[in-house]
């Protein structure tokens, strides 16, 4: 079994892997306030350590939290450090509206370069990425981690269309995974420097085109 798992602690109807109510506040214990220690907690140690090296107890240990509490909501270090990567408050980035797609789109990348290149969040950025390669259970809520951020960026792409600057039937996670695959591949895997216009000059290509149209 690639994650430790312990099917037999209480779930009390939160043992999905989802975070239950103490992600939510709705149960007694510390509510949000713990599972934001929690979530801290698991993202430093993978930081730290990697995936092979984030256990539960670990997690406990920094978190100030009983390891039975965190077994009771999240039965696997999978399901923590999925939840972990929804729900932790230090990777999320204000949603732009700038009046404009352009701006928006603009304003989304400079966020993600950020996010990218600003310890800690440069370290767990890549440690997640180096975890779900090697976790099929973890792949698996990889998928509701992009559900929930393409929710949230939705708005983005809504006012375009109603601006007329986007075509009704545009593919927004199509946009978004050209913007991500451009922060991703710039600053993690090829390391180059990011240039003060980049997400000027990358928002461009994806909205104006690479360059001349030649005669049809």
């Amino acid at each position: 079994m690639n994650d430790e798992q312990h099917p037999a602690e209480p779930t009390d109807g939160g043992g999905s892997g989802t975070g239950g109510s103490i992600a939510t506040g709705s149960g007694s214990g510390g509510g949000p306030r713990k599972a934001q220690a929690i979530f801290d907690a698991t993202l430093d140690l993978l930081a730290d350590k990697g995936y092979a090296g984030l256990t539960i107890e670990g997690v406990a240990e920094r978190s100030g939290v009983n390891k039975t509490t965190i077994y009771r909501w999240w039965p696997s270090k999978g399901a923590l450090l999925g939840a972990a990567l929804a729900g932790a408050r230090r990777l999320e980035f204000p949603m732009p509206d700038t009046g404009s797609l352009r701006g928006d789109l603009e304003a989304l990348l400079d966020a993600m370069v950020s996010l990218l290149t600003t310890p800690p969040t440069a370290d767990i950025a890549v440690a997640a990425l180096g975890a779900v390669t090697h976790s099929a259970e973890l792949a698996g809520h990889a998928g509701t981690f992009f559900a929930g951020r393409l929710a949230r960026e939705r708005p983005v792409f809504e006012r375009a269309v109603a601006r007329g600057e986007l075509a009704a039937g545009a593919d927004p996670m199509l946009l978004m995974d050209l913007l991500a695959g451009a922060a991703w591949l710039r600053v993690v895997f090829r390391q180059v420097p990011v240039e003060p216009d980049f997400a000027r000059r990358t928002v461009a290509v994806i909205l104006d085109g690479a360059g001349s149209h030649a005669e049809r």
